[in-house]
């Protein structure tokens, strides 16, 4: 399936590969991601809609090992303080329902934050915009194509 995500990814002349997997719509978790594709769950990175406290709203991506370091992505972001948003701001914020959400060709260009253990790996995986479907590319290509930022902003579970 060709998604807007995948699209940015074309036009860009990026490499990846698509995997599908059949969809649990009670359990999104990365750990059932990771099992259903047969891939590391360290390498299925999830994507994470935060709002800052002064910069507003941003995009988090970190390893599905591990959770979000609210603090060091305030930090890194400029605000004194961040929390991740409600489900129910998803979708009108991004476009995209909660098990989908990428930081590729999201409803508006967010600042994107991405943890620096993506750098570990050959490859990652991450959601291709919609449920059932993620892309595996080179962690580079990722950064380059979302134009994020790079740090550690997350932490052990």
């Amino acid at each position: 399936m060709k998604t807007n995500a995948v699209r940015i990814l074309d036009n860009l002349n990026i490499k990846y590969e698509l995997r599908d997997y059949e969809v649990d719509p009670d359990d999104l978790s990365a750990e059932t991601v990771a099992a259903k594709i047969g891939y590391p769950l360290e390498q299925v990175f999830k994507t994470l809609v935060v709002r800052g406290d002064k910069n507003g709203v941003s995009l988090a991506v970190v390893p599905g090992n591990m959770q979000l370091d609210l603090k060091a992505l305030a930090k890194l972001s400029g605000d004194r303080k961040a929390d991740v948003v409600s489900l129910k701001e998803v979708q009108p914020l991004t476009g995209y329902i909660r098990g989908g959400v990428t930081a590729l060709a999201c409803k508006k260009d967010y600042p994107v934050y991405v943890d620096e253990n993506m750098y570990l790996y050959a490859s990652v995986s991450v959601s291709a915009g919609v449920r059932g479907t993620q892309i595996i590319l080179a962690p580079e290509d990722y950064i380059r194509a979302t134009n994020a930022k790079v740090a550690l902003i997350s932490k052990e579970m």
